[in-house]
């Protein structure tokens, strides 16, 4: 309530920068963050940078929008008061858009067991619980990654509209993006020289 209260701004931005102390849950969310994110850059993003970026800007703005409703409602006020820190949310996020994207893979959790990338999220769900963590700060990953994949996905394929197309002014941050270099189609390329056999 810093940000409200006494304009704290940065603390918008500087909240998704920290992961807390170092234990087991900060270990696993640094895998999470270094693997899907990756996965989803090389994969589903592939040549989309400013795609990418927005999803992570809708992500990140979903789950502040979130934290600062859910502080205002009494009966959850308290879960949301002890949330200072999205970085673990955004992390999971990526978690829950990849494996509704890739939902068919067969995946291990620690050798013990095997199950399909569509329940991985709630695997890792169960194993925050066993292991004594909040279940909380995930559960807001699965929300902002759910409705994004709900209306980047699956709304679109029904009404044929496209409502989180990203803008024209975040694509041009990203000149790069969809460049495919190509011979036109006049170009002539002479042939690789002959070489004749060496006579002594």
């Amino acid at each position: 309530m810093l940000v409200v209260k006494q304009y704290e701004i940065w603390r918008l931005i500087t909240n998704f920068l920290y992961f807390r102390k170092m234990d087991l849950d900060f270990l696993f969310h640094m895998f999470f963050l270094a693997r899907y994110c990756k996965l989803l850059e090389e994969n589903s993003f592939r040549g989309r940078t400013a795609d990418f970026f927005y999803m992570l800007l809708f992500g990140a703005t979903a789950l502040t929008g979130i934290v600062l409703i859910g502080g205002m409602i009494p009966f959850v006020s308290q879960k949301f008061a002890n949330i200072f820190f999205l970085s673990s949310s955004l992390s999971f996020m990526m978690v829950y858009v990849w494996s509704r994207h890739n939902p068919l893979i067969h995946m291990s959790f620690l050798g013990l067991f095997t199950f399909r990338a569509a329940h991985l999220p709630w695997v890792l769900l169960v194993f925050s619980i066993l292991v004594g963590t909040s279940t909380w700060v995930d559960l807001l990953g699965v929300i902002a990654g759910h409705a994004y994949y709900y209306l980047e996905d699956v709304y679109p394929r029904m009404t044929g509209r496209r409502p989180l197309k990203t803008p024209t002014f975040i694509k041009a941050l990203f000149a790069d993006d969809n460049v495919v270099v190509a011979r036109p189609a006049n170009a002539q390329f002479a042939a690789p020289p002959v070489q004749e056999p060496h006579q002594d």
